[in-house]
């Protein structure tokens, strides 16, 4: 006999003896159980359940109260690592429980089947708990077959989801071998953690084209009708598709005794409404519709889950009839009457939004009306953005909010800086804070100086790194004492003593950076210098406040070859009095044009090179995460994030060349020995230069020792609660107070 079917066994002989033996009450109260659960009448067992709209849970008193579910997404991975390498162990999964637990969350999301460890990890934490900490188990598709299919019914799409359902739903009850697969979860689950589970999460984001495709391909396919759930009359093929899954799901489960709630994933771009304002016909194509699919005989009930956020796509910026409702600042909250519509669909079936968040980030790769951008903000951005977020989906009557993330995720892209990021399988390997996908989380990953060399104008804390971490430039500058540079996996530091105070009125510090060769000469910014033997790719300005950038060369300038008329042609060629050093931005928005798109749409592009300066110690009241320098007294120090010095990769050495993107738009790289560093001093009323050439002309830029340093294959990193987890906890507990 199979475990599981010793398992039903055991669960229909312990309900006759209850039956047979009456009493059960006072059996309840000499061994009452650390969760009390609710048993139906053929057995069943079961903890949350939905009525209407209403998402319940079996509270300890014996009674089905409305719940609304707080909770945070998890991801399966750290930095150096991608997810299926799978690097967590009982030790991450135990501090996070906890964590989460103490920002008022009372469940996490997972999207995919995770190694042993988190089950028996959970598990070992919620022993003896009246209030656990539950979990949303995601089951995976097959999203790369199914995209490149374009076919949800091709041949072994459903056979190999379907076997991921089986995997799933064995390890989540403990009752699985798994035998070692290249990317996937593996090993022997015995860990029961099947009281803990809350619902089950299907699928992933799905692909517009797949769907429609999907649909007309098998237009006369039959309404699908199993044991457990079923396609309505209404339902469309790939409707009927998930309603075959979802009944897979329930079958599987049923055998170990248990229902829980049932949903699939959806997003915006296949949402049930219809967007005028919407310029790409793809984010309006197709509807997956969640009313097409109905329970029949499954007691755990079902729900509605979306992923929606505040800048995509476009139409929350762009669709007029949006903008309907204001906040208290008297911009249109776009993402607020979005939610409201959407809810109105679902008069009778509870909405869930699965995903949610900001991040806070450096880079930027969307705009949202309300400042509500896809990055550019900092810790307290993030967070004030967040518990908006999380107010109005309360607010509006949805059953839960599950904020994206937890944790950040170095692996992660974005289209923006993605043709920059070379090579791609080095990802991990180092922290891009301009990619602003890896820094969803509330728990910040940070590289691995970032907690001993705080950002605050004082180089005392150098002195505490281990001896040949720190490398002294080998130059001179009359004005400059000394200066001394070293790196981490997100930056690359410089720490700079001057002879007197700095006066940013009165001074302006220059840093000239050199990777290759190729490049331009700082004309405007050393005028009446050259330098030999090479040119800059970079300068840093430190000085006043709306000034302290890190400038490009006009002839590196990525943003121009991508999208200018070498590349894409959505920038006109650069003017001939175009200056030597050009801000460093990043595309936000293409432009797009009927037929291609439904109306026209400018390009949209953002500064991204911008030196913020402030504090990066999280206890001073100046504390700014995007902090990028500062200043005190005599020193001056830096952070400056790898890709703005052109890096494709600082883990190999790999800089972004001058080669031509070419038809298939894409840049090249090359290794380059280090950096070298010029910098140079500039006072503002009399425009005297101090330089590394002193009273010469030029300087061979051959003559000056590059920061070197080796390449790496392992990373260092430290764990911090950011502002917004601070911010997250005030929110979530807010809703507990309403909730009682």
């Amino acid at each position: 006999m199979s475990k599981r079917k010793r398992k039903r066994l055991a669960l229909w002989i312990l309900a006759g003896v209850l039956l047979i033996g009456g009493g059960g009450g006072l059996g309840y109260f000499l061994l009452k159980p650390a969760q009390l659960t609710y048993a139906a009448e053929d057995g069943t067992r079961m903890k949350f359940r939905t009525e209407g709209d209403r998402f319940l849970q079996y509270t300890q008193e014996g009674v089905w109260e409305e719940m609304f579910v707080k909770g945070v997404n998890l991801g399966s991975t750290k930095p150096g690592y991608y997810p299926g390498e799978f690097p967590l162990d009982k030790e991450d999964y135990l501090k996070w429980f906890e964590q989460i637990e103490e920002m008022g969350a009372n469940v996490i999301r997972v999207y995919t089947v995770h190694q042993p460890v988190f089950y028996s990890a959970l598990v070992e934490y919620n022993r003896g708990k009246e209030h656990p900490l539950y979990f949303i188990q995601g089951i995976w598709s097959p999203e790369e077959q199914l995209i490149e299919q374009q076919d949800a019914f091709a041949e072994g799409i459903q056979e190999k989801f379907k076997s991921e359902i089986e995997k799933a739903v064995a390890a989540v009850y403990g009752d699985a071998d798994i035998p070692p697969v290249q990317g996937e979860s593996s090993g022997k689950y015995t860990a029961n953690a099947g009281q803990y589970l809350m619902a089950w999460h299907l699928g992933t984001e799905w692909d517009p084209h797949m769907v429609d495709n999907t649909n007309k391909q098998y237009k006369d396919h039959p309404r699908y009708v199993g044991n457990y759930f079923a396609g309505t009359e209404d339902a469309t093929p790939f409707e009927n598709w998930l309603a075959e899954l979802l009944d897979h799901v329930a079958s599987e489960e049923q055998q170990y005794g248990w229902e829980h709630p049932m949903t699939f994933t959806n997003w915006v771009t296949t949402d049930v409404l219809s967007h005028p304002g919407e310029p790409l016909f793809e984010e309006d194509l197709v509807s997956v519709d969640a009313r097409h699919i109905e329970p029949l005989d499954w007691q755990g009930g079902y729900f509605a889950a979306y992923h929606v956020y505040p800048y995509y796509p476009d139409f929350f910026r762009t669709d007029e009839t949006l903008q309907t409702i204001k906040d208290d600042n008297g911009e249109y909250n776009t993402y607020k009457a979005y939610l409201q519509k959407l809810k109105s669909e679902y008069t009778d079936m509870p909405v869930m939004i699965t995903e949610y968040g900001v991040p806070a980030s450096l880079g930027i790769s969307h705009y949202g009306l309300g400042g509500k951008d896809q990055g550019g903000h900092n810790e307290q951005e993030q967070g004030e953005i967040n518990v908006s977020l999380t107010k109005d989906i309360y607010d509006e009557g949805y059953a839960g909010a599950i904020l994206f993330m937890w944790q950040d995720e170095w692996f992660k892209k974005t289209w923006n800086t993605m043709p920059l990021e070379i090579p791609a399988d080095r990802r991990s390997f180092w922290l891009n804070v301009l990619t602003n996908e890896k820094m969803f989380g509330v728990l910040a990953m940070e590289a691995g100086k970032q907690n001993q060399l705080i950002m605050d104008g004082s180089l005392d804390d150098w002195s505490s790194l281990a001896e040949g971490e720190v490398k002294q430039w080998q130059g001179k500058v009359e004005g400059i004492e000394s200066m001394k540079m070293t790196h981490d996996e997100a930056y690359v530091y410089i720490g700079i003593t001057l002879d007197e105070a700095f006066d940013p009125d009165k001074t302006k510090l220059s840093i000239g950076t050199d990777t290759l060769a190729g490049g331009n000469q700082p004309a405007e910014e050393l005028p009446g210098k050259k330098m030999e033997g090479g040119d800059l790719e970079t300068v840093i300005t430190v000085g006043k406040d709306e000034e302290s950038a890190v400038n490009i060369a006009k002839s590196y300038d990525f943003n121009q070859r991508m999208y200018g008329p070498e590349g894409y042609w959505m920038l006109e060629e650069q003017p001939a009095d175009t200056p030597s050093f050009v801000p460093w931005k990043l595309a936000i928005s293409l432009m797009m044009s009927p037929p291609d798109t439904k109306f026209a749409h400018p390009y949209m592009d953002e500064v991204i090179g911008k030196l913020n300066r402030g504090s990066s110690d999280p206890a001073s009241e100046d504390f700014d995460s995007l902090t990028l320098w500062q200043y005190e007294g005599r020193e001056i120090e830096l952070r400056i994030p790898w890709m703005l010095l052109g890096f494709g990769d600082p883990s190999s050495h790999q800089v972004i060349d001058y080669s031509p993107v070419g038809e298939e738009r894409a840049f090249k790289t090359v290794t380059t020995e280090g950096i070298r560093f010029i910098p140079w001093l500039t006072e503002r009323e009399t425009g005297a230069v101090s330089w590394p050439g002193g009273s010469e002309e030029s300087l061979d830029l051959t003559t000056m020792t590059p920061y070197t340093w080796n390449s790496w294959e392992a990373v260092q990193y430290s764990e911090r609660l950011k502002e917004s987890y601070y911010s997250m906890q005030k929110a979530f507990m807010d809703i507990t107070e309403q909730e009682r």
